[in-house]
């Protein structure tokens, strides 16, 4: 072995000795803080979405579109440029400028008069979010190895429950006590302040400098940062790739399709106030929600050292046991029944998100993590943030002539498919990882 040699393989030997330090947990906290802020700010509309519309007389289906198409639109277009840009610049400065500007957005939802004011700000809300998320899947896959690399992103995931319990909680108690528009506009503000003492407390890892392979390349073509078209025909080509990412997005289309309306579905068609909803509804989305993403991050990281297909067979198990209680939650005839299924239906739902955005970050390459995430975003949340939403506002909507007490059940029930889908997609990604398994233990020839 050359000397040469030798020192392309120390980057390997060094990150699988290293442990991730106070440095590393540190920076995971604050990410995970801002996650959080990011995604409370987010849940606000659907939180308050029964004094908004007695406040600016809009519709269910007006409803789905600045919280579904509207925002997704802005969200997913901006996330490609923002996620090239992260690639080649300081990753901790994107975040930190994305976190200030949604935040503006969502102070600025407060002050809106009428229904275009309102769409214009929630779009602007979406563009400052899509510098958040993908920068810091990066961030946090270059502070930790690849073996502690589930788990940590697993506990970043926990930003969405913390964020919407928080949201519910302090978002309701808030609008019942002043009014809906203070609930905005306080916590928008808590978002700005953030955007600054993140910019000057976490610190910008190296990239790839914990990767199992070595990732220090040898002078010369494969020396330059990936291209954007590189990376996005790279995404694309690969099927593990698009198939985690469709799954996710059949997965949204239940999660944002009900998430967007279980608080209005909850106090319109079972009775709960909001007062019901800041400490009940916030329980369940904090014990449900936020201990499935943590317990799936540990069932990644331990599943995943035999087999990668237990990044498609994970979420496939979990969905297949959520559709009864899924089923039961828009059944129930009265919100305490309901609620009990709730907690089980997130403990299982969200399974997928952790394994989607671990699979990612492992199978692309250091410079192509930003966008690589980007992309995932955009297919998932195009499809599930942006028609979930909209087609179960639509669907509502449609039945409300004939239905008017029962609209939106009817509508929660015509999602049952999609579970059926996002299923069957991950059972396909957990044989294509399968066969990838047994290409890369026979050496790389074809099985």
């Amino acid at each position: 072995m050359t000397i040469l040699d030798i020192n392309q393989l120390k980057p390997a030997v060094r990150s699988q000795s290293s442990n991730p330090g106070l440095r590393a947990w540190f920076a995971l906290g604050m990410l995970c803080f801002v996650y959080v802020l990011n995604f409370l700010d987010r849940q606000l509309l659907a939180i308050l979405a029964k004094p908004i519309q007695d406040s600016l007389h809009i519709s269910d289906g007006q409803l789905g579109l600045i919280g579904g198409l509207y925002f997704a639109l802005f969200y997913c277009l901006i996330s490609i440029p923002v996620g090239w840009l992260a690639d080649r610049t300081n990753r901790v400065r994107v975040v930190s400028l994305a976190c200030a500007l949604w935040s503006a957005a969502t102070m600025a939802c407060g002050l809106a008069r009428s229904y275009p004011q309102l769409a214009l700000a929630r779009m602007t809300t979406g563009f400052g979010e899509a510098g958040g998320v993908p920068p810091s899947y990066a961030i946090i896959s270059d502070y930790f190895p690849t073996r502690s690399r589930g788990k940590a992103l697993g506990i970043y995931n926990l930003g969405p429950p913390i964020g919407a319990a928080l949201g519910i909680a302090f978002g309701a108690s808030i609008a019942a006590g002043f009014g809906w528009r203070y609930a905005f506009i306080i916590l928008g503000g808590v978002g700005v302040l953030t955007a600054l003492v993140f910019s000057l407390v976490v610190q910008e890892p190296e990239r790839g400098g914990l990767d199992e392979i070595a990732t220090t390349q040898v002078t010369g073509a494969d020396s330059r940062p990936a291209g954007f078209l590189e990376t996005l025909k790279m995404f694309f080509s690969r099927p593990s790739l698009l198939l985690a990412a469709l799954g996710s997005g059949a997965t949204q289309m239940i999660t944002y399709g009900m998430g967007n309306f279980t608080t209005l579905f909850l106090m319109r068609e079972k009775g709960m106030t909001l007062h019901d909803v800041a400490v009940y509804y916030a329980l369940v989305v904090a014990i449900g929600m936020g201990s499935g993403i943590y317990v799936s991050g540990r069932l990644v990281d331990h599943f995943t050292r035999d087999s990668k297909a237990a990044f498609g067979w994970l979420p496939a198990m979990s969905l297949t046991l959520a559709v009864p209680l899924y089923v039961g939650f828009v059944w129930a005839p009265l919100w305490p029944l309901a609620l009990l299924f709730l907690v089980g239906l997130m403990f299982l739902t969200y399974f997928y998100l952790t394994s989607s955005i671990t699979l990612v970050q492992q199978e692309v390459r250091p410079d192509q993590r930003v966008m690589s995430g980007a992309l995932l975003l955009l297919v998932m949340n195009f499809i599930g943030l942006g028609l979930g939403p909209t087609y179960v506002g639509a669907v509502s909507d449609y039945f409300r002539v004939s239905h008017p007490a029962h609209s939106l059940q009817i509508a929660l029930y015509t999602l049952i498919p999609f579970y059926l889908l996002a299923i069957a997609i991950f059972l396909w990604l957990a044989r294509v990882l399968r066969k990838e398994d047994r290409t890369t233990n026979n050496g790389g020839s074809k099985p």
